[in-house]
């Protein structure tokens, strides 16, 4: 079988890896151009180039993959199969036209599930306990082609999109090969996808990591689990943004229940200058110093790790005790 392989990110290297050792004749890998990254602004090839180049595979960086010439180049290589994972660009109907078998996708959801972007995150944000990857054939929609195979795991409770999608990866990469030796062996008979079920997974904007307090603590810990890397979730501390990597819920219930079942270790409860318990309180408010835990909508969520704007990353304890918390702090901006 031969094959043409468009991908970028390194949640795609696993998939060209392992078509590389099955054998298959990879004729080129079409990847996207180097981009500049980091401080210094250096430019630095996509994770799918640097393997395409250990492993010994020609590349291609058109800017535009629908653009004449590298429509051409596809054609001219009569490739049986094309292969696309997170390629990054929108396949045109004249590059789909031209592998007899198809173009087969790789996506990290259970389509039509969180067709989209990213199907991770938001799979994660929205509380699923389940998801997995699907392989596809590719036409003119987003994400809208005939199912061809598909694999399921769970969601841990505290794994986070890197973690998911690592895993993913490595499932993917497993599917597509079972998948293209379906093909081969004309043992795979394409499905339709119920567009009713479709649910839509957009590209991550910086918004999304903005955590509101009002809402309960187990769909800021989705969040927190799901914006890493990028764009992180993340509240604002004393007029600078705080970024928060790691957390856990203390409680799903209302405040009052957390109150009354930790009044005794609550540093919010403990009598004020006149003698009197300190009143708890909003959402973003603080219910303990150590642990650091917070108030939310519902329930109450502990931070384990976090990182100020220009710091490094640290402990809740350590940022506690570095920046002189009082009971008094509130996280986030005020909200009407």
């Amino acid at each position: 079988m031969r094959l043409v392989f468009l991908g970028t990110p390194a949640f795609a290297v696993p998939s060209l890896e392992k078509l590389a050792a099955s054998g298959r004749s990879v004729l080129l890998v079409v990847t996207q151009p180097d981009r500049p990254v980091g401080r210094g602004l250096r430019e630095a090839p996509p994770p799918v180039k640097e393997a395409a180049l250990r492993l010994g595979i020609p590349v291609a960086q058109p800017e535009r993959v629908r653009r004449p010439a590298a429509v051409e180049q596809l054609r001219e290589l009569s490739p049986d199969v094309m292969v696309v994972v997170g390629y990054g660009q929108i396949i045109p109907q004249s590059v789909i036209d031209i592998p007899p078998l198809g173009i087969v996708n790789v996506h990290s959801s259970l389509l039509p599930k969180y067709r989209g972007a990213a199907p991770v995150q938001w799979a994660i944000a929205n509380g699923e306990t389940r998801t997995g990857v699907t392989t596809m054939r590719i036409d003119a929609g987003l994400d809208t082609g005939d199912i061809l195979l598909v694999r399921e795991t769970e969601i841990g409770p505290e794994e986070t999109a890197v973690e998911l999608s690592g895993r993913l990866a490595d499932m993917g990469a497993d599917l597509l090969v079972e998948t293209l030796d379906g093909l081969e062996a004309g043992r795979i008979v394409p499905r339709k996808q119920d567009s009713a079920q479709a649910t839509h997974a957009p590209l991550l904007k910086k918004e999304d990591g903005l955590v509101d307090w009002r809402e309960p603590a187990e769909s800021i810990h989705n969040r927190v689990r799901a914006m890493q890397p990028w764009p992180g979730a993340y509240t604002t501390f004393r007029g600078q943004t705080l970024h928060i990597w790691q957390a856990r819920v203390i409680s799903p219930e209302p405040l009052s229940d957390v109150r009354g079942s930790e009044r005794s270790a609550d540093p919010r409860t403990e009598p004020g200058p006149g003698g009197a318990p300190s009143e708890s309180g909003g959402p973003g408010s603080l219910l303990r110093l150590k642990p650091l835990t917070l108030a939310c909508g519902r329930g109450a969520l502990e931070l384990r790790e976090v990182q100020l704007e220009g710091r490094r990353r640290m402990s809740a304890a350590d940022f506690v005790n570095g920046h002189r918390l009082t009971e008094r702090d509130i996280l986030g901006e005020a909200r009407t």
